[in-house]
């Protein structure tokens, strides 16, 4: 025989718990129901915050993932990594070169020229430039050597010769030419002087451009969150000037590369990459491109 209803426990029946619950609310003041309300809304404001994080974390790492996946199949294509230009370890490394070697370097690979003009005869008048957070102290002279101002403004900031000389070719083609122009010199690192528009007398002139361009590498280091590139995260680069020609998220790996797009912010697209040192379409751009490709023709794979 089942047991009778007058048989259960009182701690068994289903509605014992609820209406307790119901007579202590009913008995609490206006304070602490307002109280136990705004701990509920809290509660399930933090729940679903919690929530939302979890969904754009998931969402983030499959857009990492997919521009990870895009800049493999670029290297494998066209050995070009738009996340990936240069390694910290080669670009920061003021000791690639000695000043011999960058001497050695420009008449190797410059023309064969006796004019006091070319790149390897030629010389400058330097200023003292005083040390601070950003560089160690350059001691002017008169008559300095290019390779001389290239390699003290290296042991200066600590930027590689190698990344001067390369980023001097692909602003000016210095390095080769037989009859480089006053505007080439003045503009040897396209250093705050625009193709459209004259130099900023602040940054005019080859000395001023080489030291100039390794200390703005450093500034751009030191105050990166100023600037739209930063390394370890997800950054929108556009492939031209032209807005309307699109760009893609790049997953920038280390501050080298971050630093190139602060300098020349585009990256090439597939038209640019094809083309090698040729030319693409009219979306095509060509400064982070080119750097690369100099680079690597003259001293081995950047990424390294």
């Amino acid at each position: 025989m089942a047991p009778s209803s007058k048989s259960r426990p009182r701690s068994q029946s289903p509605k014992a718990f609820p209406t307790s619950c119901k007579r202590k609310w009913n008995k609490a003041d206006t304070p602490a129901k307002v109280g136990v309300t705004l701990f509920g809304i809290i509660a399930m404001i933090c729940v679903m915050a919690l929530v939302m994080g979890l969904i754009r974390m998931v969402q983030w790492h499959i857009e990492v993932t997919d521009a990870q996946k895009q800049q493999e199949a670029l290297v494998k294509k066209y050995d070009f990594d738009p996340g990936n230009i240069i390694s910290d370890a080669q670009f920061f490394n003021p000791d690639a070169m000695s000043q011999a070697q960058v001497q050695a370097f420009i008449i190797k690979h410059g023309p064969n020229c006796t004019s006091s003009d070319c790149l390897p005869l030629k010389t400058f008048d330097t200023e003292d430039m005083p040390a601070d957070e950003l560089c160690k102290a350059y001691k002017g002279a008169k008559a300095e050597t290019a390779s001389a101002i290239i390699y003290k403004s290296s042991q200066a900031c600590g930027i590689s010769e190698k990344v001067l000389l390369t980023v001097m070719q692909k602003e000016q083609h210095l390095i080769g030419t037989a009859n480089p122009s006053d505007f080439q010199y003045k503009s040897a690192m396209g250093l705050s002087c625009p193709d459209d528009a004259d130099c900023d007398p602040r940054y005019a002139g080859f000395f001023r451009q080489v030291y100039g361009s390794a200390k703005r590498f450093k500034y751009y280091q030191a105050y990166e969150n100023q600037y739209a590139y930063h390394p370890n995260t997800l950054n929108y680069v556009q492939y031209h000037p032209n807005k309307s020609c699109g760009g893609s998220q790049v997953y920038i790996r280390n501050s080298a590369t971050a630093l190139l797009y602060v300098y020349t912010p585009y990256q090439p697209n597939t038209a640019s990459l094809a083309a090698g040192f040729g030319e693409g379409d009219s979306c095509s751009s060509y400064g982070n491109r080119n750097f690369a490709l100099i680079y690597n023709n003259w001293f081995g794979d950047p990424r390294k």
